[in-house]
């Protein structure tokens, strides 16, 4: 009940015009990849999803903003079930150490059944720009090959949550679902990681 609840609140506030390229009620196992400019990206990506694949899905989220605050840490963890992962190393977990373990987490919820939702750009754009994506959607792709990988364009919520803002402006925007992502098992990461940004730039271009 409170998942609904949350699902129709985010697509009043956000005015979410949804349009899907593939097929909603697909049962197969995804990674929805999307671009990345507010915290309320994971959150109209998995409102616009039908009742069952949201069931199935958990958004890939940075502890250090969900894990903070009693209400957040609840929504992340009880809600949304995010994979939350730590964006910044530590003294405890250098850079390589922090992203191999945040790319363990993804695998496992893979593994588990569930479905994704990431942003391979790693953090989130200022500009409104795609950035370069990181490897994390590579080494994904070739941990589960059966998962489908959805890229997902979404316009205008940098707008409506701008960054250092805690409160949402409403106001309309849009989300495209794109065709699964064709890649060949023996694509190299730059090349793999280059078609994937091309096929989100597509949507863009496109819409």
């Amino acid at each position: 009940m409170i998942a609904s609840a949350l699902a129709a609140v985010s697509r009043l506030i956000t005015g979410a015009v949804v349009e899907w390229r593939s097929d909603p009620h697909s049962a197969a196992q995804r990674i929805y990849f999307a671009n990345h400019s507010s915290h309320l990206d994971f959150i109209v990506i998995w409102s616009a999803l039908p009742p069952a694949q949201r069931r199935v899905t958990m958004p890939v989220a940075g502890g250090d903003y969900w894990d903070r605050g009693a209400l957040r840490r609840y929504l992340a963890r009880e809600v949304f079930h995010a994979v939350l992962i730590e964006r910044r190393p530590t003294a405890d977990a250098p850079g390589p150490s922090t992203a191999r373990a945040s790319l363990e987490r993804m695998i496992v919820a893979l593994n588990s059944g569930s479905s994704l939702i990431v942003f391979p750009e790693g953090t989130r754009s200022t500009s409104g720009e795609v950035g370069t994506f990181k490897s994390g959607l590579f080494h994904l792709a070739r941990a589960r090959p059966d998962a489908e990988l959805i890229p997902v364009s979404l316009e205008n919520l940098n707008r409506i949550l701008p960054k250092g803002e805690s409160l949402p402006v409403p106001m309309m925007s849009r989300v495209i679902f794109g065709p699964p992502l064709r890649s060949s098992p023996a694509e190299d990461k730059a090349a793999f990681l280059a078609g994937a940004r091309v096929s989100l730039l597509q949507l863009r271009s496109a819409s």
